[in-house]
């Protein structure tokens, strides 16, 4: 029996030290990739929350946020796809959650954190972006532009979705292209926890 502790200790040692590796990895890998997680966007504060109102630019993937003309903040986002599009039209934002799960199939349980919602079972929340439409629909946001948004916009806050807007032509061109098609997802073991809205709360996700 005894004889078999030292091979013992020494594979834990060696798990111990391939998950800090992969977890080093992980975190180097998201430093250096042009990933969502890294883009923290400028914005300016709100003077007066009834003049603020949403911007959406389908085509271009991009979110504004406004006061009269004045854009407070500018961010990429990915939308839906053509066979499940994002609504377009005029809406309200008429309920916000920040620590919110999915509640259908498949994905229940999901972090959709800092949501947004603007029709029945479509919102703007926290997810992975991509430089092309990607989602069921819903408007996935950088989790720093999501914490942003969360805190400038109200209940009854106006959005505007379209395929194109005026700010694409100035703001929106100076954006970067985020891309986390080639992120691991984190494991379900945090995905699950209390420790992803933690996390939000502090603008961060895992990595």
């Amino acid at each position: 029996m005894n004889s078999f502790l030292p091979i013992l200790r020494h594979s834990l040692k060696a798990l111990a030290f391939a998950g800090l590796a992969l977890t080093l990895s992980n975190c180097e890998v998201a430093k250096k990739g042009n990933y969502s997680l890294n883009f923290d966007p400028p914005s300016k504060p709100v003077k007066n929350p009834s003049n603020v109102r949403v911007k959406l630019s389908t085509g271009a993937q991009r979110v504004y946020v406004m006061e009269g003309n004045e854009v407070l903040l500018a961010t990429p986002c990915s939308v839906g796809t053509a066979s499940s599009p994002t609504p377009k039209g005029n809406f309200t934002i008429y309920s916000k959650v920040a620590n919110r799960r999915r509640a259908s199939m498949p994905g229940a349980g999901y972090p959709m954190t800092f949501w947004m919602e603007f029709q029945s079972a479509y919102g703007m929340h926290w997810g992975w972006v991509k430089p092309y439409p990607c989602t069921h629909g819903c408007v996935r946001l950088p989790i720093k532009s999501a914490q942003k948004i969360f805190s400038m916009v109200k209940t009854g806050t106006p959005l505007n979705i379209a395929v194109s807007q005026p700010e694409d032509a100035t703001i929106g061109k100076t954006l970067p292209v985020l891309d986390d098609s080639s992120l691991a997802d984190p494991p379900d073991s945090y995905m699950n926890s209390n420790k992803v809205f933690e996390d939000a709360a502090k603008g961060k996700m895992y990595y």
